[in-house]
């Protein structure tokens, strides 16, 4: 699941959002997009050394012993496994980051006819989704390296979707997730106990456009009975 996200304001945007006046900006090429898919490099905000900053990272993962089998890379982490999976583990503990986005995708039906569905929040405000990484602003990419969404069983009306979906946590809480001076248990209850419910999200049918990778058109993220 959650295998594109929009990500569609500005790094200061999402930055006043989340309370930070003194963040540090280091973006390459960004631009609005309505169609991220992994191996693209979305903003990604963290506060690792207590400085807050916002970069474009390369959404997915591989550790090194994948690396030389050849391995695909991961794309999410499922919160249940995350905090203790030899994968994800080191990076759960003090990696954690947020990506922020207006929603995400999500598809059902047959292989060769699949149906993107558009989910996001009811208040139209952005989202802050529980993430891992090995980045570290000053330390130089690896092979491999970049981050993953952490996931966690969908619940209510979005099953009907898909049967996973991100952690998605208010700002505040957001904010608590990036405290990584917090053991891993702690942080795993916050993922467990603030993610926001389905209550807080709608979604709906879009435009078979966004099944294509590289297109991105703010008419993809409306409903189809809109259009």
């Amino acid at each position: 699941m959650c295998g594109r996200i929009t990500q569609t304001r500005t790094a200061e945007s999402y930055a006043r959002e989340m309370g930070w006046t003194d963040a540090q900006y280091r973006q390459q090429d960004w631009q609005p997009n309505w169609n991220v898919p992994p191996g693209s490099e979305p903003l990604l905000m963290h506060q690792f050394g207590g400085k807050r900053a916002v970069d474009s990272v390369p959404w997915g993962f591989r550790p090194k012993w994948a690396v030389d089998r050849k391995l695909p890379m991961m794309i999410n982490a499922r919160l249940e496994k995350a905090a203790t999976g030899p994968a994800f583990r080191g990076m759960f503990r003090n990696g954690r980051a947020i990506v922020p986005a207006e929603g995400w995708f999500e598809w059902t039906g047959e292989k060769g006819h699949k149906q993107p569905w558009y989910i996001k929040l009811k208040s139209g405000g952005p989202m802050f989704l529980a993430a891992i990484t090995d980045f570290r602003p000053d330390r130089e990419l690896q092979e491999g390296s970049g981050f993953v969404i952490v996931t966690a069983a969908a619940e209510g009306g979005l099953v009907d979707v898909h049967d996973r979906r991100p952690v998605v946590l208010a700002a505040e809480d957001a904010l608590l997730w990036m405290d990584n001076s917090l053991s891993s248990e702690q942080a795993e209850q916050i993922a467990r106990q603030m993610a926001l419910g389905p209550d807080c999200f709608e979604w709906f049918m879009v435009s078979t456009e966004v099944n294509r990778a590289g297109r991105s058109e703010p008419f993809m993220v409306e409903a189809l009975a809109n259009r």
